[in-house]
């Protein structure tokens, strides 16, 4: 552990104007609150935010961080609060440890969504403040040095789990190199430690042998470069084990076909000095066709710039190599830490502009800002790590728009990604793309150096396929925040139309109530928040009535009157849902076989303009499609048509010729709660006829119900369900 002393020392190393008189109190302060609170190995806990601050210095971070990672756990493990961090410390660093602080009271179903939900409020914290990122970064770091400690195998894996998942590539987005591949190390080695075992043993095994060469090829690179007057350091660098096995994985291929298990790095004094060393080694060796990457035209997202390239060097070696500046390889390491530095006491710690441009001129914070924008489209907790997860681990492509601005996206984007990262209401309005010139679909794959034009729409209309289209978190949020919007204004249509029904079947209207105690009793912001309750079913009309009018009760028969009844048209969106269900293309329901709520439906889009047919999937006339797979539509009841429609179905019935039982008929169905619209009688013989009856049912559970009252009855021989 980092005596007070030590700490200091180190932190005035590299900024001789640190306040010690702050540290000394935040050191003092946090051995005296977490007093004899210990951790899992037996140590002090105090002993923890020491290590925490000390990793910390080794990034060269501002007084203030190196105050919050001391005092981080404070809030959480003792009885201090904010207002006591803000009184002693400075509301900056009070805020500073609350974004840190974890959030062990958050009481969810299940770890899953814990750790999506943990993973919300953090990346909100972080928005504010990178530094935030930082600490918790080097406290996720600390603990897992001290993982072993850990007596619980599932708690030793759950955080390992959690830390692969979530903490290495949250440190990767932002360029920190170093912590990420300690992350993932540590972490491998207790997810895997089989695995991890046995690549470390082949390692050890490749050192012995090929020891010598790897030197050899360091002082033969470095020969040349010296020989045409680029200074330069050459070493090389070992591949690390979790980064293997993620190639072996990926690749699907044997240790002994790894090629790049060793490369070299060049170090430059110029960005100018990188392309003439890659001038000087492609002259002196051959390059692997299609190994060389340019990272310094074209930087990463998260700031990396190189050269990468391959050659066959000494003896047929195969070797990778990596030409930076030592700017670029502070960048490469250390990330969004490489860009802060002192200044002056007064100007305190920022963001120095003019390292970013000597960089590369990109905003180092731009991975997270996608994350943030990925949470303001809201969604569920599990979507959320879903998508962060995508904006985290994706690799790139570059493309550019007409006017020749460059737009990284994630490697496998297709234009709807584009046209998203451009403008959201770009997104919602695209109907078309442009590659380079040429029409192509929405499902094309981007590569890398194409022109992209995204061709608009009038209204905006995102249909819920679009998902598949895109790989993007941003995308995939966007495209779900404009479906719900969408639901949302047909719900609450739905719903204003339904209470106003129910109103109506008692002589009231809505214009003559207020509808606040209905909005008090559900909890309803809005008088359209609780007709969207209506419309999604979570609150029935009956209820929003008894809550106006206490006591005033709707017969189950005026409840039925109220159901709205499924015809095609404009309202049938708000019945059925699914794939294909394009903005502009008109729905009906089939007559062949008059589907209901229940029924196991499919579309089929027509030839001849009418628009998607809605057929139940044993349809005989869907015989006549089955060669036409392009014309099928995935669909689903939306619960909508489920609780609060009627449809009409037809049976026909065989029933005996005698005074008296037709009328029996009758009354079993109106008993069943059924509603006939239409008798037609077929076949009238001597001792029986046939029947057909168009009755309005709830669902095909009711329509069961119905046929089986019918058959229940000696004077009915038969009773089917009529499809063409």
């Amino acid at each position: 552990m980092l005596r007070q002393f030590e700490l200091i020392e180190k932190v005035r190393s590299y900024d001789p104007t640190a306040d010690e008189a702050l540290l000394n109190r935040a050191y003092v302060y946090a051995m005296r609150m977490h007093g004899a609170q210990k951790r899992a190995s037996g140590d002090p806990y105090f002993a923890h935010p020491i290590e925490v601050a000390g990793i910390l210095t080794d990034y060269r971070l501002d007084t203030a961080t190196i105050v919050t990672a001391l005092l981080h756990d404070v809030i959480e493990d003792t009885p201090v609060t904010r207002a006591e961090i803000d009184e002693l410390f400075g509301p900056e660093i009070g805020e500073l440890v609350e974004g840190v602080t974890k959030l062990s009271k958050l009481e969810l179903s299940s770890e899953r969504l814990r750790q999506a939900e943990s993973l919300r409020k953090f990346i909100l914290a972080i928005s504010r403040d990178v530094r935030v990122l930082m600490v918790k970064l080097a406290d996720r770091l600390h603990n897992m040095r001290t993982l072993q400690h850990i007596k619980q195998p599932a708690k030793r894996e759950r955080i390992a789990r959690e830390t692969l998942d979530i903490y290495a590539p949250l440190a990767r987005s932002i360029g920190m190199h170093r912590m990420t591949t300690e992350l993932e190390e540590l972490a491998f080695e207790h997810l895997n430690p089989v695995a991890h075992s046995a690549i470390c043993r082949r390692l050890e095994t490749l050192r012995h042998d090929q020891g010598g060469a790897v030197a050899m090829a360091s002082g033969e690179i470095a020969s040349r470069l010296d020989a045409a007057g680029i200074p330069a350091r050459v070493f090389g660098r070992e591949k690390h084990p979790y980064s293997i096995w993620r190639k072996l994985q990926r690749k699907s291929i044997g240790f002994s076909q790894l090629s790049d298990i060793y490369a070299f790095r060049v170090i430059v004094d110029s960005e100018e000095d990188c392309y003439r060393a890659l001038g000087v080694i492609h002259r002196a060796w051959p390059s692997v066709p299609e190994r060389f990457k340019d990272f310094i035209s074209t930087p990463k997202r998260n700031n990396y710039r190189s050269l990468h390239t391959t050659v066959v060097g000494p003896k047929g070696m195969r070797i990778e190599m990596q030409i930076r500046t030592e700017a670029m390889d502070r960048v490469a390491e250390e990330g969004v830490a490489a860009h802060w530095r002192y200044k002056n006491h007064e100007e305190q710690y920022g963001f120095d502009v003019e390292h970013q441009k000597e960089a590369g001129g990109r905003d180092p914070l731009v991975n997270l800002r996608h994350l943030v924008q990925v949470l303001e489209h809201g969604g569920d907790a599990e979507e959320l790590v879903e998508h962060a997860k995508l904006e985290m681990y994706l690799d790139q492509v570059f493309v550019f728009t007409p006017k020749g601005q460059l737009v990284s996206l994630p490697r496998g984007a297709m234009p709807l990604d584009f046209a998203y990262a451009v403008h959201t209401d770009i997104g919602d309005s695209t109907v078309g793309v442009k590659i380079n010139g040429e029409l192509k679909p929405l499902r094309t794959v981007l590569q890398n150096g194409d022109v992209v034009e995204v061709i608009r729409g009038g209204r905006p209309a995102v249909p819920p396929d679009w998902r598949s289209l895109t790989v993007t978190g941003r995308a995939r949020s966007a495209i779900r925040r404009h479906i719900r919007l969408t639901e949302r204004e047909e719900f609450t249509k739905l719903g204003r139309a339904t209470v106003q029904q129910t109103f109506e079947s008692v002589g009231k209207t809505l214009k003559d109530v207020s509808l606040r105690p209905a909005l008090d009793r559900f909890a309803a912001g809005s008088e359209d928040d609780l007709f969207e309750a209506v419309g999604r079913g979570r609150t029935s009309p009956p209820q929003v009535l008894e809550a106006i009018f206490p006591g005033l009760k709707v017969s189950e028969r005026e409840v039925a009157a109220a159901r709205r009844r499924i015809e095609g048209g404009k309202q049938a969106r708000l019945y059925v849902r699914g794939g294909g269900l394009t903005p502009g293309v008109s729905i009906h329901f089939g007559e062949c076989c008059s589907p209901v709520p229940g029924d196991r439906i499919v579309g089929i889009l027509e030839s001849d303009g009418r628009g998607l047919a809605v057929h139940t999937i044993d349809c005989e006339r869907l015989a006549e499609f089955e060669d036409r797979e392009e014309l099928w539509r995935d669909l689903q009841w939306t619960p909508e048509a489920e609780r609060n429609a009627i449809a009409r179905a037809r049976l026909t019935a065989t029933i005996r010729n005698a005074p008296g039982v037709l009328g029996q008929v009758c009354t079993i169905i109106g008993q069943a709660g059924g509603n006939i619209m239409n008798l037609r009688m077929r076949h009238r013989q001597s001792d029986f006829f046939d029947v057909d009856i168009d009755v309005d049912v709830n669902d095909a559970r009711h329509l069961t119900h119905i046929a089986a009252a019918l058959r229940a009855n000696p004077s009915v021989e038969t009773v089917d369900r009529t499809k063409a």
